[in-house]
């Protein structure tokens, strides 16, 4: 994911600071004073044993739920990356509980090679496989949120000020979405050598100074975005692909700000239109696409503000909200564009989709992100003019769901196959290594398979343990990782700045 994934993916510019997180109130008061008295006991100082239980205690809290204090205008892009993410581990968990045989059930289109499954019909696959619908909307979103600011400043003429954000932005950037990946991955590595782990698709090294070296290879090259050949995938996470897609979108986000920056409001739209359609119909570059149409959707609602619209558009305002429906229920549809090969031929035999595959361009190698970018796009423009909607991604669950999205997208992958599978392996999931190199896990608690394909008893009940489990993780995650690849680089980048500069203490 992502994704400010992200995701945002990963980034998309939540600020920790500005979430009213009442975790005193989630402590542990039971534990503290006999845990501070044992510390005391071992000569620790008290006031370093209170200090270091209440840092302890706050990381490994229970989540909150609480709602921000206020709102902002954009929290329902929050709420929709939130809910992105948890359909990303949705989408995971049914494939690989269900093998890889089966796969393709979620992945094709009703009515594929004769196949009619209920998770696979129009619309109804999007919670089951949506996890490419989802990644597109994180993309989109990412071009909205990381341009909101720099284009206020384009509005208001205040190049200087623009130029400082940018810098900003650009120092930042690399760490804000590579230390959270780092320390993830770091830990998840050891754990297979810590404590002998077994992990299906890992190829652990035979000692862990090997496993060190060949990780911190990997990464490297993994966070080095101009890297060519080579494996796209980093093999101890392989769902954090969509990382330097990221970067590389956040990369063509600033640049075009500033290189737009100076233009006229008409210009400005133009090179925006241009842009996108050079990424989508010149070369392959749908993933960069989804950033500037993020991007070109933010200045639209910046001048709407103002009144400022083109006038071609001011004139559907009539039709407003007939025309956003449509856009929701047509973005429906096209996120869930069969995606089990990248064969045209394969999507034109699909009962649905056969006049819509002469729509792909040339230029596009993988025809799914076609479709994806008009899904993303038309989902973020029609989510806050439909008010049920825009309500719903505003709940308290959903922005909750956006303030650990990051998180979730990291290490919703390592307890699957970790604990995940041990658990589908034990209820009735096994496949052959499972059975080879789980054996004490086979059929422990078979539960019935009774249900919808994908919506088996055996698949629902785990995740009674397994969804709080990856949320609580993910929270823990969320203050010990994402919230410091904030306010770290924020204050490097002080640090950084010239004499005429304050710097701020180390958070």
């Amino acid at each position: 994911m992502p994704g400010d994934l992200d995701h945002d993916l990963v980034d998309t510019s939540h600020d920790p600071e500005k979430w009213h997180d009442n975790r005193n109130s989630c402590r542990f008061p039971l534990l503290r004073k006999p845990i501070i008295a044992i510390m005391t006991a071992l000569t620790i100082p008290s006031s370093t044993a209170s200090g270091l239980v209440n840092r302890l205690t706050t990381v490994f809290a229970l989540p909150s739920f609480d709602a921000p204090e206020k709102l902002r205008p954009t929290a329902y892009l929050d709420g929709l990356r939130g809910f992105a993410a948890f359909l990303v581990y949705w989408h995971h968990h049914e494939l690989w509980s269900h093998g890889l045989v089966r796969d393709a059930i979620f992945e094709q289109g009703y009515g594929f090679d004769g196949q009619h499954y209920f998770s696979a019909l129009p619309f109804v696959r999007n919670f089951f496989g949506g996890g490419h619908y989802a990644v597109a909307t994180f993309f989109v979103i990412s071009g909205y949120v990381l341009s909101v600011k720099p284009m206020r400043l384009i509005h208001a003429g205040e190049q200087e000020t623009l130029a400082d954000n940018l810098a900003s932005a650009l120092f930042r950037r690399w760490l804000r979405l590579f230390m959270p990946l780092i320390a993830t991955t770091f830990l998840f590595m050891t754990s297979w050598h810590a404590f002998g782990i077994w992990v299906d698709s890992a190829k652990p090294q035979s000692n862990y100074h090997d496993e060190f070296w060949w990780w911190y290879a990997e990464v490297k090259n993994f966070s080095f975005i101009y890297h060519l050949g080579g494996e796209p995938w980093l093999s101890y996470n392989f769902h954090l692909w969509s990382i330097p897609v990221e970067f590389r979108g956040s990369m063509v986000i600033y640049t075009s700000l500033l290189a737009f920056s100076r233009c006229t409001r008409k210009a400005r739209l133009w090179c925006q239109v241009a842009l996108i359609f050079y990424f989508v119909y010149i070369v392959d570059g749908t993933h960069y696409a989804l950033f500037s149409a993020g991007m070109l959707l933010n200045d639209l609602d910046l001048l709407a503000m103002k009144d400022d619209l083109p006038s071609f558009l001011t004139q559907l305002e009539p039709f407003s909200k007939h025309l956003f429906y449509s856009l929701f229920v047509v973005s429906f549809y096209l996120g869930g564009v069969p995606v089990h090969t990248k064969d045209i031929n394969d999507l034109a035999k699909t009962p649905g989709w056969y006049y819509l595959s002469f729509l792909k361009p040339q230029a596009v190698y993988d025809y799914k992100w076609f479709y994806l970018f008009w899904a993303g796009v038309f989902l973020v423009v029609s989510v806050p003019r439909i008010p049920w909607l825009k309500r719903f991604f505003e709940t308290r669950f959903c922005q909750y769901l956006g303030r650990i999205s990051f998180a979730l997208y990291l290490v919703h992958g390592p307890i699957l196959w970790t604990i995940g599978d041990r658990i589908y392996t034990a209820v009735g999931w096994a496949r052959e290594p499972q059975i080879t190199m789980l054996a004490n896990w086979v059929n422990k608690f078979p539960l019935p398979m009774a249900g919808p394909f994908g919506l088996e008893m055996a698949f629902l009940l785990p995740h009674i343990i397994l969804l709080p489990l990856t949320l609580y993780v993910a929270e823990i995650s969320t203050r010990l990782f994402d919230e410091p690849s904030v306010t770290f680089p924020n204050w490097l980048y002080k640090q950084v700045l010239g004499s005429g500069q304050q710097p701020t203490r180390l958070p």
